[in-house]
């Protein structure tokens, strides 16, 4: 499901009237001020006209500031929309992401994983979300990129529910040493969550942040 919350406006539109409505009364006010000085002074000793001259430039600075807020947030509001476009052209497709996570969903979980050298062994390790193993095999050893496709069940055969897991790839090469890994999880955008403050995509039963992931060439 795709879930499309348009950015709301009102609070900036709200917080921009009420500041101009405050300026606008100070500098009524201020007006009004300065006319009864004016109409009151001494003929014999004039008002300074550098103080009020003062305030009418920091009251014009004031007005200039609120406009500059203004289309600032605007400006924000128009690049989050933008943002949200282009979540939603992820629908349907492809997707890879580098944090070890996968989907499990319909009884399968994809994952790519990398060596950067050759290993005399190569220990596969799949965690649900609180860590613990759930499933473990040997996986290969020459350097280069492999995929890994599991059908969800675990280290006993049972089938296990749909959700997030982790996978791990631990190598060793012939003097014992630790081989460089990566894991990459792979799978298809089923929906966009735009509820919070950047789109989430969402994969099976788990979302990740649309900047973490990277479309699958070809699609």
């Amino acid at each position: 499901m795709t879930t499309v919350n348009p950015v709301s406006t009102s609070t900036t539109t709200t917080g921009t009237s009420s500041a101009q409505q405050q300026l606008a009364g100070n500098f009524s006010t201020f007006l009004t001020l300065l006319t009864t000085q004016l109409k009151n002074q001494d003929p014999l000793s004039p008002m300074d006209s550098n103080q009020f001259t003062q305030q009418l430039v920091e009251f014009s600075q004031v007005e200039q500031q609120i406009d500059t807020n203004t289309n600032l947030k605007s400006l924000i509001s128009l690049g989050q929309n933008q943002t949200n476009t282009y979540a939603v052209s992820y629908l349907g497709k492809s997707v890879v992401f580098t944090n070890g996570e996968g989907a499990l969903s319909n009884g399968s979980a994809n994952w790519t994983y990398g060596l950067d050298n050759a290993a005399t062994a190569t220990t596969l390790s799949v965690t649900n979300s609180s860590g613990k193993v759930v499933y473990s095999k040997s996986g290969d050893t020459t350097a280069g990129t492999h995929d890994f496709t599991w059908d969800g069940k675990d280290i006993n055969g049972n089938q296990l529910a749909d959700g997030t897991y982790t996978l791990a790839v631990s190598s060793t090469a012939s003097d014992g040493s630790a081989v460089t890994t990566s894991v990459a999880g792979k799978g298809v955008v089923s929906g966009i969550d735009l509820s919070g403050t950047s789109p989430q995509l969402v994969i099976g039963t788990m979302e990740i942040p649309l900047a973490d992931a990277k479309l699958v060439a070809g699609n």
